[in-house]
């Protein structure tokens, strides 16, 4: 991925201002970052909750192998 530099980024915003307007970048902008911190909410909660177990839950019986076949599949051809 190549590195954006300053007049990179420059014509970029310019981009934005052309198709949002400068009225409605700040919301925007606002409404990206509330975005963003619910993602890192949403992951951290989802780490916090992997080393946990719930003991309520029963857990699920063994799963039984299914029996052996009887033919080979070169008998079948």
């Amino acid at each position: 991925m190549p590195n954006l530099g300053g007049p990179e980024l420059i014509i970029v915003l310019l981009i934005f201002v052309l198709l949002f307007g400068a009225k409605k970048l700040p919301d925007l902008g606002s409404s990206v970052g509330r975005s963003i911190k619910n993602f890192k909410k949403g992951v951290g909660e989802g780490r916090t909750d992997e080393g946990r177990t719930d003991e309520d839950e029963e857990a699920s019986p063994p799963r039984v192998d299914a029996p052996p076949a009887t033919q080979s599949s070169r008998d079948l051809q």
